[in-house]
């Protein structure tokens, strides 16, 4: 559902993928800008072949995202929340499982980046092993029939104490720097999920003698 889903709504998704490997356990904050921010992540982690879980708010509508590492993260049930934090936590420790993380809490607009949450603070302590890597996302649709999706991951962070407003700030650094290449290096792009092009693309006519 999830690739046939980003086949269709996209042209294209294009990322710049790290620059060194990545050894888990991970945890991906990327900024939440659009709806199908966790499924063109999905693409991400899969292409980089890391294990990774999510936490859903609305998880009990669509269970069988448990299929793909989706975990219950109910804002009534603070109970169930917990015991994703501490199955997250043993995955992580145990089985080396990646994070993916949308820090922000709440899916909205951009171009701003909302303050984050402490949870990204208690993972990042929780799990010493892990890396803390920023990721940024930017949607456009201007030149193509659907829109195109551009990913870049950042360099892991230092962990500390303020390790939430500093991730903060490398995914608004990051999404600039994503802007900037989007503009003017568009060759420094992989793509990383097939999408369906244009109309003009996919149906040009002049392909045939008798037009």
């Amino acid at each position: 559902m999830i690739r046939r889903t980003v086949h269709s709504r996209f042209r294209r998704v294009y990322w710049i993928p790290p620059k060194e490997p990545l050894v888990g356990p991970c945890i991906f904050v990327p900024n939440h800008h659009g709806w199908h921010d966790g499924y063109v992540m999905y693409h991400a982690v899969e292409a980089l072949n890391m294990l990774t879980v999510d936490w859903i708010q609305e998880f009990d509508a669509f269970p069988l995202f448990a299929k793909v590492g989706g975990m219950p993260f109910p804002a009534e049930s603070a109970a169930r929340r917990a015991a994703t934090i501490r199955k997250t936590i043993r995955l992580m420790t145990t089985e080396k499982r990646n994070l993916l993380l949308f820090a922000e809490q709440h899916l909205h607009p951009p171009p701003e980046v909302l303050p984050f949450g402490k949870a990204l603070q208690l993972m990042a302590n929780q799990v010493p092993d892990s890396k803390v890597v920023p990721v940024a996302i930017r949607y456009e649709l201007a030149t193509h029939e659907r829109p195109e999706c551009f990913i870049a991951f950042g360099s892991p962070m230092e962990k500390g104490n303020d390790i939430c407003q500093r991730t903060r700030l490398a995914v608004k650094a990051l999404l600039d720097e994503l802007a900037m290449k989007m503009r003017f290096e568009a060759d420094s792009f992989e793509i990383l999920a097939k999408g369906t092009l244009d109309v003009n693309e996919r149906l040009d006519l002049r392909r045939f003698p008798r037009f």
